[in-house]
């Protein structure tokens, strides 16, 4: 077990870059663009989500999904794959991907941003560190995949991709974290709970975690000192520390893309973005 880790200005720059952009990505998971595409291919459902996520590594077993994805119930993931690169290439689903981002972000932002001379420069920014962390994907298979996607032409399209390697890059760290801490997928997810980012019941029920499974896994986490007993996730002081040693660790291990391009062109990146995610954000409240 590691002890926790200071933040250092190059971590907290990474965790402010990230979560100013990440709406700019996240937004896929939820518009409407994004199901129609893949129902046009013939995946339907959660299909659609853990096929096209994955299809740039390749037309990778269930398991490499479960395993790089992390904290979903594994058989949810084996109803999907690999029946989906049945119906569809995982060319083919990329390529969907960028068709419904293209369309979610002319709807949702409209076409003078899309085509405005502040989305050519953050696209040129958030490229330039979405590169320097594709020269360092060892142990980060998600960013490794996404990295050799061929980049699109159009900026908004390039800055949705340039944040999609950057934040599979920073996953991949954090699941490294997650491994050393000791938790498993189901274990994670409820630290996740117990922090506060999301309820456990939304929890639960997006990664199709029975109660039963999810009961179990809070046992062995009072067992091992992470949490209070009672009938609601809650730390320990032990506990609460271990997860925000992980969440340092994760933004330690996200810095260099954003060293590599520096604390002024960062903060000028996410001053471009930042109402753009908002917008993204708002939209998808």
């Amino acid at each position: 077990m590691t002890t926790m880790t200071a933040p250092t200005e190059g971590s907290q720059r990474a965790r402010k870059t990230w979560r100013t952009l990440e709406p700019l990505h996240g937004m896929i998971y939820f518009v409407p663009e994004a199901a129609e595409a893949y129902a046009r291919l013939g995946i339907t459902g959660t299909a659609g989500y853990f096929a096209s996520r994955a299809a740039p590594m390749g037309a990778v077993s269930a398991d490499v999904v479960v395993a790089t994805f992390y904290n979903f119930n594994p058989d949810l993931v084996h109803a999907a794959i690999p029946r989906a690169w049945e119906l569809a290439t995982p060319a083919q689903l990329v390529s969907a991907r960028f068709v419904a981002v293209d369309a979610a972000s002319r709807r949702i932002l409209g076409d003078a941003v899309i085509g405005s001379a502040d989305m050519q420069r953050a696209a040129t920014l958030a490229r330039a560190a979405a590169e320097a962390a594709a020269e360092r994907v060892e142990g980060r298979p998600l960013a490794a995949g996404h990295a050799e996607v061929e980049w699109p032409e159009e900026p908004h399209l390039v800055l949705w991709h340039a944040q999609s390697i950057l934040r599979e890059f920073r996953g991949d760290g954090h699941i490294a974290q997650l491994v050393v801490h000791g938790l498993s997928g189901l274990e994670a997810l409820v630290t996740h709970a117990a922090a506060g980012d999301a309820p456990a019941p939304v929890l639960r029920a997006t990664r199709a975690w029975s109660d039963e499974a999810w009961g179990q896994a809070v046992e062995a986490l009072r067992a091992r000192g992470w949490l209070e007993p009672g009938d609601d996730p809650v730390f320990t002081d032990w506990g609460a520390s271990q997860r925000r040693g992980i969440e340092v660790g994760t933004d330690l291990a996200a810095s260099e893309p954003y060293e590599a391009l520096g604390d002024d062109a960062c903060t000028e990146l996410r001053a471009l973005v930042r109402p753009w995610s908002k917008t993204f954000a708002d939209f998808l409240r």
